[in-house]
């Protein structure tokens, strides 16, 4: 019987791994958006809650695996998320009939200036790393 519960627990906390993880989460952006509130923070909570996710990872506080799986989940439930938009986008046929091609341009356009600007800022880091390195190995 104990044998039993043994091999039994593990299935037991890996199938309450993600939903306590997730309640992780709603707990730390309820004490952030109290954070906010009572600080009066130029931040929103979520940004806030998870600059304070980052600082116990980072400090050892909480070990990255007891938010990894609760993390994966969400992201690939991500899609669910973005449902609501993509329904109210059909309450306007008539608007994305008439200015679709603006909206579509507009979106387009600024997709291609962000992931040129993000280009530039990471060959610029990656040459100032390089160039740190080179350095650094003619110091030794």
């Amino acid at each position: 019987m104990l044998l039993a519960l043994r091999t039994r627990a593990p299935s037991l906390l890996n199938r309450c791994q993600v939903p306590v993880q997730v309640v992780l989460y709603a707990v730390l952006f309820l004490i952030a958006d109290r954070l906010v509130t009572l600080l009066h923070l130029p931040l929103p909570a979520n940004i806030v809650g998870m600059l304070m996710l980052l600082l116990l990872i980072v400090f050892r506080v909480l070990p990255l695996k007891w938010v990894k799986a609760g993390s994966r989940w969400l992201l690939a439930e991500m899609l669910l998320f973005f449902v609501p938009a993509v329904v109210a986008v059909v309450n306007y046929a008539q608007l994305l009939m008439v200015e679709g091609w603006k909206i579509f341009l507009v979106i387009g356009i600024s997709t291609l200036l962000t992931l040129g600007a993000t280009s530039l800022v990471v060959d610029r880091v990656y040459r100032f790393e390089q160039r740190l390195a080179a350095r650094k190995a003619s110091r030794d």
